[in-house]
């Protein structure tokens, strides 16, 4: 395979040019707007003119014509204007289709390099294109198959609590008993002319009453679920966790966001975001162990774990570098099981395979994570009411 060769900033005089021609495929199409004619120009010019070495400064590009599916859209660029001084080129960039037409132009300036440089040619720019919530669109079609379970909806006294349940019942996903205050319930329903017949409604006082009531029904095994409505999580989750009423295991109970990110490969799992405040080694054990569980139960056969620090090198004065180190250490002894463990990384590097290579980071989740375990009090409902 050859080698890409570089031009310095002596080598190039104004009205040097270099091009590049693609041909849009849907794919491409999709995010053209917004990021493939810049990516063409940024592979121009780290590529073939000045090459390798580039040091890509600012770039302004106007668009001028809508492309479409199987046009070849050519991208060039034109030396304009040097700065001997600085080493910087001011380049006309230009995007044209096959009949010749305008659909993109402007300026790029960059830092051309001093020396020769060669490297392994590259492929152009991979682009990914996501439709906004499809894998949670599996998510549901993988729970339609196992029937829907009957789940306690505590305190639905707003819009979104209420539709989210009867929404979640059409999918055939559970069969929700409504437990709240029946008059709060019924004046939401007929506000948004909703029949509540079909589901059972259990009256309560207050909201404090329905976390009791429906946690009551998971232990008389009345229900196989809960579904928080229109209360704080910490006023349902003083009745889950009470010592002799609630609904503690051997485990602790920990908290996991499922984040679909239209930018980013694969569903994100985000652990511990609520519930946990400082947790020790062993709590940090098991809302590693929790989420591994879940994201497999979604799908994902062998999650990649990130245990998130604020640096990726271990230190005595960050506990979390250290407790990183030993949850990575508990999963090769067999203690968590499920997953592939690495850490302390932060989080470009966990997210980014960019930043861990620019980091020097070898590691199989560096990158890919699947779930990230953020640090001791990034987030907790007793510090905070927003959720």
């Amino acid at each position: 395979m050859g080698l890409i060769e570089n031009r310095t900033f002596d080598e190039i005089k104004v009205g040097d040019s270099a091009s590049l021609s693609r041909t849009l495929t849907r794919e491409d199409l999709a995010l053209f707007d917004a990021m493939w004619g810049s990516a063409l120009i940024a592979t121009l010019l780290g590529t073939t003119l000045p090459g390798p070495g580039t040091v890509h400064l600012r770039q302004t590009l106007n668009f001028k014509k809508a492309a479409v599916v199987g046009d070849t859209v050519t991208a060039s660029v034109t030396a304009a204007a040097l700065d001997p001084a600085q080493r910087r080129i001011t380049f006309d960039c230009r995007c044209v289709n096959q009949s010749g037409e305008v659909v993109m132009d402007g300026t790029a300036e960059v830092q051309a390099p001093a020396e020769k440089a060669w490297r392994p040619p590259a492929a152009l720019p991979a682009v990914h294109v996501h439709e906004r919530g499809v894998r949670f669109r599996r998510v549901i079609e993988q729970a339609r198959g196992l029937g829907p379970i009957r789940t306690a909806v505590v305190h639905p006294v707003d819009k979104n609590a209420l539709l989210g349940a009867i929404d979640a019942a059409r999918a055939g996903l559970i069969v929700p008993v409504l437990v709240g205050p029946e008059t709060k319930i019924r004046a939401v329903a007929a506000a948004e002319s909703v029949d509540l017949d079909p589901w059972a409604l259990v009256a309560t006082r207050h909201s404090h009453e329905a976390a009791e009531r429906a946690v009551a029904m998971v232990r008389a095994g009345e229900v196989e679920a809960l579904m928080k409505g229109s209360l704080h999580t910490d006023e349902l989750m003083q009745e889950v966790v009470a010592k002799e009423t609630g609904l503690r295991t051997a485990r602790r109970i920990s908290h996991v966001f499922v984040v679909d990110v239209p930018t980013y490969a694969r569903l994100l799992f985000i652990t511990d975001a609520a519930i946990n405040i400082a947790p020790d080694l062993d709590a940090k054990r098991d809302i590693v162990q929790n989420a591994i569980d879940l994201a497999r139960v979604l799908g994902v056969e062998r999650p990649k774990v990130a245990i998130l620090s604020a640096v990726e090198t271990l230190s005595p004065e960050i506990r979390s570098t250290i407790d990183a180190a030993a949850l990575c250490k508990m999963a090769e002894r067999g203690q968590i099981t499920g997953g592939v463990l690495d850490g302390p990384l932060a989080f470009d590097n966990a997210v980014s395979e960019e930043a861990a290579r620019v980091k020097g980071i070898e590691s199989p989740v560096a990158g890919r994570a699947d779930i990230l375990v953020v640090p001791p009090g990034s987030c907790s409902v007793r510090a905070c009411r927003s959720c």
